[in-house]
């Protein structure tokens, strides 16, 4: 689990004060920020991009909808959900799908790609330094919440479900993509062989930085099941929970609606 009783939190396999964890993750996604989308292309095959057009089929996104992608960092979901909506017909007079991009990492969304995109995107992107757990947005002001790869690196996931519900308009859309664990036991060992052998070694001899990317390995690891999951998104009051396995349950994409 990621988050315990008391004044503790896992941080990886380590079990440290819940009030450090968020600096030493910082610490991490400093590290990673430059090496960020090569790294993901490398430690999964190229296979997150498939992962996240799949989020994104899921989302059906439409015009004039806001959405709020938290732990966004590159930028990739809130182009992509912009992109979709602006395939969707449009009234004259009804405003685009716009989407903003929240991040606790200053790195993350220094090193984004979202002011690449061009300005018929980027104006419509909004880069936010927040923290998941106590977002500056008003209750009910967006209409998705997407947090890809993301949550469990908060510290406490119960107070990021609950700010997620918050911000969201009666009738929105929550979805987590998210890590997860295999749907075997066989597969769920080759799995571990490959991300604690592999990946910890491309991040010291691609990235040049080993102990963030035991840090990844490790909070993968430590995540709750698919089923422990949609109990904690049931508890923080959205209706309709389900997971969607991908790719055996390397990944899952949870989802709720906000009722």
């Amino acid at each position: 689990m990621n988050e315990k009783n008391g004044d503790t939190a896992s941080f990886g396999f380590r079990e440290v004060r819940a009030d450090e964890k968020a600096h030493l993750v910082k610490g991490v996604f400093d590290n990673v920020a430059p090496n960020y989308d090569l790294m993901n292309d490398l430690m999964s095959g190229g296979a997150h991009r498939i992962w996240k057009a799949i989020l994104i089929d899921r989302l059906n996104p439409q015009p004039g909808e806001i959405l709020l992608d938290v732990a966004g960092g590159t930028g990739d979901i809130a182009a992509a959900f912009l992109q979709r909506a602006d395939e969707r017909p449009r009234a004259a007079t009804s405003p685009p799908a716009r989407a903003i991009v929240s991040d606790i990492n200053r790195e993350m969304l220094a090193a984004g790609r979202v002011r690449k995109r061009g300005p018929a995107l980027a104006d419509r992107i909004r880069l936010l330094c927040a923290d998941a757990e106590k977002l500056p947005l008003p209750d009910a002001s967006v209409d998705a919440y997407t947090i890809a790869f993301g949550i469990r690196n908060v510290t406490h996931i119960d107070k990021a479900l609950a700010e997620a519900r918050r911000v969201l308009k009666i009738g929105g859309r929550f979805f987590c993509l998210e890590f997860s664990h295999l749907e075997t036991e066989g597969l769920q060992k080759l799995y571990d062989q490959y991300s604690f052998n592999v990946i910890p070694w491309l991040g010291e001899n691609v990235a040049k930085d080993r102990a963030s990317y035991q840090y990844l390995v490790e909070s993968i690891r430590r995540f709750p099941t698919q089923e422990n999951f949609a109990a904690m998104i049931r508890k923080a009051g959205f209706a309709r929970v389900r997971h969607e396995n991908l790719s055996a349950g390397i990944v899952a994409i949870h989802s709720g609606w906000r009722i």
